[in-house]
């Protein structure tokens, strides 16, 4: 069976990568054994349920029955993703599996899908992410699998690379920063580079004919240290190009593409899915437009398109992210407001027609209304019979607005 390499920079159980996934195990043969290496995450307490939401992923929207174990030997299709990348390397090494990953790259066999961290220990070197991130450990590099050597390949993977969950510090680079990652590539040997992979993108490598794809809604980024002549060269989504080229990046050899290509989406191709952040972000807007305009079952459905959003990503095994619940709590709160908009929903029946006579009587100013009360003291008057029933009104230069009162 023709070999297939994929870098994930996340997502790797999301709505986002299914139709890398499809696409990658579309050669398999019926029955074909397909391995879930847990290692990465074998150490959390929730090894179990991550396992069992990939599996669940696989089999649903891969069309994959997927098994967790820890021996790749024979297997068509191997997956490994999130957790810790030194934790991965120190039991791989230990175990014979490095070795096993690497001759099925070196034989161009089966397809070998690496992720998140570990997508991470596929180079020469392995960011010790936890260590440095997370515990404090001065920035330092570990070595790596080096599955890319036997692809004539000298770098480092790093996945997240545009990662923007810091918001007030920088944790771009696998959480690393410019400033360390400055720092630590001046320790790469010479002629080697970083090869970076978004979140929500794979660089897929077909070993046979080596060819290379960038797929998802990212960017592949090839940078060289200042040693090796700096340059950094951003590959974007549906860049098609072959591991000459990107040999020829990392090193810095003349003739090297730069910009790179960008191929134009196929006809018909379905455009990159929209992480859960920016579905939750969609339905909320919706929602918004329909609570302003006192629409409660539009707001309802915005509500239930939100928790829709959430079934479809509940098997992304990405935790740091956290995605799914701050969407859940988004939902939480969004169904609070719908009570509330439910509950004035009466009210505004009523409400809004006695403001539009009020409008009315306001605008007859001083001439003499029924009973003789210049419009404005009956408009007054009607302000604080809605006042007595529990409705406050405020004018304003946009016109009356109104609240339940408090």
């Amino acid at each position: 069976m023709p070999g297939t390499l994929v870098l994930m920079g996340s997502g790797e159980t999301s709505p986002t990568m299914v139709e890398v996934h499809r696409a990658a195990a579309r050669a398999l043969p019926p029955g074909a054994r397909a391995v879930l290496l847990d290692t990465p995450y074998a150490f959390q307490e929730n090894r179990a349920d991550i396992s069992a939401r990939a599996r669940g992923y696989f089999a649903r929207s891969v069309g994959l029955d997927v098994e967790v174990s820890g021996d790749v030997t024979g297997a068509a299709w191997v997956f490994s993703g999130p957790g810790s990348p030194t934790y991965a390397l120190d039991r791989w090494t230990g175990s014979g599996v490095a070795a096993d990953l690497r001759a099925r790259v070196r034989a161009r066999a089966g397809v070998t899908v690496l992720a998140s961290a570990a997508a991470c220990t596929a180079g020469l070197a392995t960011v010790p992410v936890y260590e440095i991130y997370k515990v404090g450990a001065d920035p330092h590099w570990r070595d790596g699998l080096d599955l890319l050597a036997a692809l004539g390949l000298r770098a480092v993977v790093i996945p997240h690379f545009d990662n923007a969950e810091g918001g007030t510090h920088d944790t771009r680079y696998c959480y690393l920063g410019e400033r360390r990652l400055s720092r630590m590539e001046r320790e790469l040997p010479p002629g080697s580079a970083v090869l970076g992979v978004d979140e929500h993108t794979a660089l897929v490598i077909d070993l046979e004919s080596e060819s290379a794809e960038v797929a998802g809604r990212g960017v592949v980024t090839v940078r060289r240290p200042a040693g090796a002549g700096a340059a950094v060269t951003e590959l974007p989504a549906g860049t098609r190009t072959d591991l000459d080229e990107l040999r020829r990046l990392a090193e810095g050899r003349r003739g090297a593409a730069a910009p790179a290509r960008a191929a134009r989406p196929a006809a018909g191709r379905a455009a990159p899915e929209v992480t859960l952040e920016e579905s939750a972000r969609a339905c909320e807007r919706d929602f918004e437009r329909a609570a302003a305009a006192g629409d409660a079952p539009a707001a309802a459905r915005a509500v239930l398109a939100l928790e829709a959003e959430i079934v479809r990503w509940a098997a992304d095994t990405e935790e740091d992210a956290g995605g799914v619940e701050q969407a859940r709590e988004l939902m939480r709160l969004l169904i609070a407001r719908l009570g509330e908009l439910a509950a004035t929903a009466g009210v505004r029946a009523l409400v809004e027609p006695l403001l539009a006579l009020r409008t009315t009587l306001r605008g007859q100013g001083g001439q003499g209304g029924q009973g003789g009360q210049g419009g404005y003291e009956v408009a007054d008057a009607l302000r604080a019979a809605l006042l007595a029933g529990g409705v406050q009104v405020e004018d304003t230069p946009d016109g009356p607005r109104w609240a339940p009162a408090s």
